[in-house]
């Protein structure tokens, strides 16, 4: 294996032992831990372990209740709201699925909203929970700081508020949308400058309108939306779904995850799952996706397009690609975990057993 490359169990274990020093109980840590390492593995490297430090400062700040009591405050057949306590919102989220998972084969669909949560990762992990189930999910959450101003305003009230979208494929892989409603997600601008590279032009803009690409400097910083106005839009209606709903954070109420660790954040997510079988045949279902995949990608292409790609595809080939030789993470983030293995003497990564 290359040296830069982990396996998907070396990295699980090596956040759960770093989450376990922190103070999280062992169950609850290994299913931390298997959520941030997936994240790894499927290619969204702005929301795995480049997030271990980050979370480390909020647990010792006291902004992550270690041993929540988690609980529905409100419940029907098809419905419920989960307050997390202040969670890990990775352990929040996971439970809010699992109850629309269970909640929709009985309904056929089913919302869950949670509040008193906290960042959870990539939207794409919750929604690819029903999916696995044969049901169709679809996550919405409110960004962990606010980034973005209303459209034509300057005052920071929105956040980057992900949707994630995944549909179940019979032999093709499946649809899964992932995406902000920003022109990117503040974990790749993380990426960027863990990695020392600048951002392009179009992500983010100065208060005078000017691009800021050098991701160091993104303080007052505003991040811009999808598709101007519309995009604008759809942020605020997630918000809304996520967090208004729920009586969690939302516009000026969202507190700042990247500079205040010990304020509850009060984190809004949502999880929808449609059980396919409320429908009607799921392998019918299944078959008339691949159809349409097949349809999409084998289209006629511009010129100089090799391939017209599905939402998910690449992250799909980029988890088969690391499941076979493992995840690819870059010397300064290795270095970087050293750091922090170091000084909360863990074992480092590497000499994390793999098994």
């Amino acid at each position: 294996m290359n040296a830069n490359r982990v396996s998907f169990n070396q990295l699980k274990q090596f956040i759960a032992n770093s989450m376990i020093k922190l103070g999280l109980p062992p169950d609850d840590a290994l299913k931390v831990g298997h959520i941030m390492a997936e994240a790894d593995l499927q290619g969204s490297d702005g929301h795995g372990v480049i997030r271990l430090p980050s979370y480390a400062k909020r647990i010792k700040a006291g902004g992550i209740n270690l041993n929540p009591s988690m609980k529905l405050v409100k419940e029907k057949a098809g419905m419920a709201v989960l307050d997390g306590d202040n969670a890990m919102g990775h352990l929040v989220m996971k439970r809010a699925a699992e109850i629309a998972i269970e909640k929709a084969r009985n309904c056929g669909i089913a919302w869950v909203g949670s509040r008193f949560s906290n960042h959870a990762g990539p939207a794409s992990i919750y929604a690819r929970m029903p999916m696995e189930k044969n049901m169709i999910g679809i996550y919405f959450a409110v960004g962990g700081a606010n980034h973005t101003s209303p459209w034509g305003g300057l005052d920071m009230l929105l956040s980057t508020n992900p949707i994630a979208i995944a549909v179940p494929a019979k032999n093709e892989p499946p649809m899964v949308l992932d995406m902000a409603t920003t022109v990117t997600s503040y974990g790749k601008i993380k990426v960027k400058a863990q990695k020392g590279e600048s951002m392009p032009e179009g992500w983010m803009i100065d208060e005078n309108g000017a691009p800021i690409t050098d991701p160091h400097k993104t303080d007052g910083g505003i991040m811009l939306p999808i598709g101007g106005y519309k995009g604008y839009g759809l942020q605020l209606m997630v918000g809304v779904l996520a967090g208004t709903l729920n009586a969690a954070a939302m516009g000026s109420s969202v507190i700042d995850g990247n500079a205040d660790f010990a304020t509850k954040s009060n984190t809004g997510q949502a999880i929808l799952a449609i059980d396919l079988d409320a429908f009607g045949d799921v392998d019918e279902f299944k078959l008339r996706v691949d159809q349409l995949s097949r349809e999409m990608r084998e289209g006629k292409k511009m010129p100089n397009v090799k391939r017209i790609w599905l939402p998910g595809e690449q992250s799909y080939e980029k988890r088969k690609l690391y499941e076979r030789d493992g995840i690819d993470l870059h010397p300064n983030l290795i270095a970087q975990l050293d750091e922090f293995a170091h000084a909360h003497q863990v074992p480092t990564l590497m000499q994390t057993p793999s098994s």
